[in-house]
């Protein structure tokens, strides 16, 4: 992570790091070539102004990330020597890009894969014209991963493409220039800290220097200098990239990340994450594998796989529909972010079929609907029953997931209408009326899409919603943690979170509303950790002397959204239990019906 004081999203982003670098482990996920022409002549050197990006202005930082926040859409690529395994190592076939680490593979036994690294099908032109016809803008791919392979040679390392495999080619080089010519921006994602083949880089789980082969152990700091830093000059002087993606910050305290942020100024306007290490703060914030349900400040991108790995796994095929794809572009925009969507290539340099497939139907999605994802802003809504919403300018895009099947859409919104329309038919009004402090508009019987049709709503004025019904509310916990307290829970960020003590399996937290309420809906953002606290909650309501059940079941650690059946009341209960861990919530909404 590459964390600044600048960044709008430091502040969660060093809570993040401070627990994860604090225990000394990131977690274990189970899951001769031609120079480029870009790069510097032999004997010549470039040297950055430490600390240059700090003297940046608000407006020039702005300026700088105007066409990151316009993109909206990208496409992340990791691939590597563990596209050889496939996922398999032994009999155990649950294995992607941690495949090395999770089955602590011998440095010996895990180079010989590289024999079979031969992209012979990689075709860097037709990978750029799928992310574009997919309707992405900008692409990362991995130039060095957690086994320290790099795509590109590298005099800092022998293991990469051109001396340990038998393709001797750069990888990286063709794929900058077919994205630049595609119209699309490239970044290479770098692991700064964690190597798992050359000595000394850090070892997820492991002590500073320590690892499960003689091979790779060794000093952390000559690592860093010898390998980590020299390389990082590489990319950024062979390579005229526009963003740098950090990754793992392990022991990353801030004399060691100061090289690294200098080296920044290397290449101007570059975007970077905020996983560099220490107080380093970067430009986005970087949830994974999942959408946060009450969004984050500042500029934030969501990153996730189609399938369950990130690296090739041939056995997986447990894909993630178009559908919900194209609902969790619409959504993560509707919150201020960008969406960083996961392929992980073959050994010969193919996408899987199902990738292109999924691909191919977002991009014919985006070429109806684009105007209502590119360019927009985080729409005024907390949640909409219906779908979501995102905004440009006095106008904004309804995102409706579940068409009305009444032929009323209905809009929390106390503003006056302009217009309305179909945005597939914009010669076409629709008739809007206003019940209350809602807008409704009157809609076609057949939504124009089953997956996300979008109405376009042109308002008089700034947006004006109703605030949420939990603003003021009061909540009690029956067990907490100092810094962690119960009303954290309705700060208006996940940034701060309610957790109970270490020793406390199950806790409750008992919610009081400034007053009554009719509830259609709640949300809850979990506690950011790795690994993740998957719970099981049970949201209740009062009723008479006792409490009536509303909802209940398991999280996946990323927090989640539901709706129910209206409800009006003024006090309500959560319920949340977790085996692994210290229950918890980061964020607690309830919705009012719209």
């Amino acid at each position: 992570m590459k964390l600044t004081n600048r960044s709008p999203v430091a502040a969660p982003g060093r809570v993040l790091l401070a627990l994860l670098c604090g225990a000394g482990l990131w977690g274990v996920r189970v899951a001769a070539a031609a120079k480029p022409k870009d790069a510097p002549a032999e004997g010549v050197t470039v040297e950055a102004e430490a600390g240059a990006a700090g003297k940046e202005t608000p407006e020039q930082r702005d300026a700088r990330m105007a066409w990151w926040r316009d993109a909206k859409f990208g496409l992340f690529l990791h691939w590597g020597v563990y596209a050889v395994p496939a996922g398999k190592y032994g009999s155990e076939t649950n294995y992607g890009e941690w495949i090395m680490r999770s089955a602590t593979i011998p440095v010996a036994t895990y180079r010989e894969f590289a024999a079979q690294f031969n992209p012979v099908k990689y075709d860097p032109m037709r990978w750029a014209q799928l992310a574009q016809d997919a309707g992405m803008k900008y692409i990362v791919i991995t130039s060095k991963h957690h086994d320290g392979f790099a795509l590109y040679p590298s005099a800092a390392s022998k293991w990469n493409i051109a001396d340990a495999t038998p393709y001797k080619k750069d990888l990286l080089g063709p794929l900058v220039s077919a994205a630049h010519d595609a119209g699309l921006k490239i970044g290479f994602y770098y692991s700064q800290a964690q190597d798992w083949n050359n000595p000394g880089g850090a070892k997820s789980g492991f002590k500073e220097g320590e690892g499960w082969d003689a091979a790779h152990k060794g000093d952390y700091d000559a690592y860093l200098k010898k390998v980590a830093e020299p390389q990082v000059r590489e990319l950024l002087t062979r390579y005229p990239i526009d963003i740098l993606w950090w990754d793992t910050p392990m022991y990353m305290d801030a004399k060691r990340i100061a090289p690294f942020a200098a080296l920044l100024g290397l290449r101007p306007g570059l975007v970077t994450n905020n996983r560099l290490g220490g107080s380093f703060g970067g430009d986005t914030a970087t949830p994974e594998q999942f959408v946060p349900v009450t969004g984050y400040k500042g500029d934030w991108e969501t990153c996730m796989t189609m399938n369950r790995h990130w690296g090739y796994n041939a056995y997986d095929q447990d894909w993630k529909s178009s559908a919900d794809l194209i609902r969790k572009l619409a959504d993560i925009c509707a919150k201020g972010g960008n969406f960083l969507l996961n392929i992980g290539p073959t050994a010969e340099g193919e996408f899987p079929p199902a990738c292109v497939e999924r691909l191919r139907d977002m991009g014919r999605w985006l070429r109806v609907n684009g105007a209502a994802i590119y360019g927009t802003r985080a729409g005024p809504f907390v949640q909409l029953s219906w779908g979501t919403a995102t905004r440009k300018g006095g106008k904004l895009f309804l995102h409706v997931f579940d068409w009305p099947a009444d032929g009323k859409l209905k809009v929390p919104l106390k503003n006056e209408a302009k217009s309305a329309a179909l945005l597939v038919a914009p010669e076409k009004p629709l008739a809007v009326t206003r019940e209350s402090e809602r807008l409704v508009i009157s809609v076609p019987p057949a939504a124009p899409d089953a997956v996300d049709s979008v109405v376009v709503l042109e308002l008089e004025g700034e947006p004006v919603t109703l605030p949420l019904p939990t603003v003021g509310a009061q909540a009690k916990a029956s067990a907490e943690q100092k810094g962690s307290e119960a009303a954290n829970v309705f700060d208006g960020t996940s940034a701060k979170r309610w957790r109970a003590p270490a020793n406390v399996k199950s806790a409750t937290l008992e919610i009081a509303l400034a007053q009554p309420a009719t509830i259609a809906g709640f949300g809850l953002d979990e506690p950011d950790v790795w690994p993740r606290m998957r719970q099981a909650y049970t949201l209740e309501v009062a009723e008479g002397e006792g409490w009536r059940k509303l909802a209940g079941g398991p999280t996946d650690g990323h927090g989640l959204k539901k709706n129910l059946t209206p409800v009006t009341a003024q006090k309500f209960r959560l319920t949340m239990t977790c085996e692994k861990g210290a229950p918890g919530v980061a964020e607690l909404q309830l919705y009012r019906a719209e």
